[in-house]
C-alpha cells in the first residue's frame, strides 16, 4: 500500500538532480528527479516508488557504499533510512548508489547524484523532469522476467502467449514504451501532497 509522505522543511533550498536507472532492462527504463537536499532515504525510496510506478508492496534497501539502508521495522540488519539525508550523502562524497525494490524480484536500480542546484521558487519538488519508458508490471520476474514478457508482447504467436495472458490480465494492454513526464510527476504530485 502506497504511503503519502510530507517532506521535512529546512532553510536549505538546494535541490539534488538524480538519474534512477532500472538495471537489466534493455532499452533502459530510467527517471531523471529533483529532490529536495533535505529529503532523506525514507522520503527518496517514496519518490522512486511513485516515479516508476511500483506499488510499494514489497521490501527495499538502499546500498550505499556497501553499507545498508531501509526501514528498520521491516527489514533485518540495516541502518536507518530516516536518518540519512541526500545533503549529507553529497558532503560525504556519494555519487552513486543503488536501490533495491521487490527481495524476490531483486529490481536494482542505480541512482545518480547528477548535480545540486538552487531551487526555483516557482517549482514544487520533488519532481520528475525526464524518463525513458514504462517501468516493469510488479511481480513479473525481475530483469529476466520482463525481458521474457517483452518477447511475448513482440510476438502474438509466441508459445508463451497464452500461459501469460493467464496469468497477468494485463499483458496485451502493458505498452512498454509508454512513459509521459507528465503522468510520472503527478504521480509523485499526489505522494507527497504537492500542488
Amino acid at each position: 500500500m502506497a504511503k503519502t509522505v510530507e517532506p521535512k522543511r529546512s532553510a536549505d533550498k538546494s535541490i539534488v538532480s538524480l538519474k534512477v536507472t532500472l538495471r537489466g532492462t534493455r532499452p533502459p527504463v530510467w527517471r531523471r528527479l529533483l529532490i529536495p537536499g533535505t529529503m532523506t532515504l525514507a522520503h527518496l525510496h517514496q519518490a522512486i516508488q511513485a516515479a516508476m510506478g511500483w506499488e510499494d508492496c514489497h521490501l527495499h534497501a538502499f546500498d550505499i557504499g556497501g553499507r545498508q539502508y531501509g526501514d528498520r521495522h521491516t527489514v533485518d540488519d540495516v541502518a536507518d533510512e530516516n536518518r540519512l539525508t541526500l545533503n549529507s550523502m553529497l558532503k560525504s562524497g556519494v555519487a552513486r548508489f543503488v536501490y533495491t525494490y521487490d527481495f524476490g524480484d531483486d529490481w536494482e536500480h542505480i541512482v545518480v547524484m547528477e548535480k545540486r542546484a538552487p531551487a526555483v521558487e516557482a517549482s514544487s519538488y520533488p519532481a520528475c523532469v525526464a524518463g525513458k519508458r514504462n517501468c516493469p508490471p510488479e511481480d513479473c520476474g525481475g530483469a529476466w522476467g520482463y525481458q521474457h514478457l517483452l518477447d511475448v508482447l513482440a510476438n502474438p504467436a509466441h508459445p508463451a502467449r497464452v500461459e501469460q495472458t493467464e496469468w497477468f490480465e494485463w499483458v496485451g494492454k502493458f505498452d512498454p514504451d509508454d512513459f509521459a513526464v507528465q503522468v510520472v510527476d503527478a504521480a509523485i504530485a499526489a505522494r507527497f501532497h504537492r500542488k
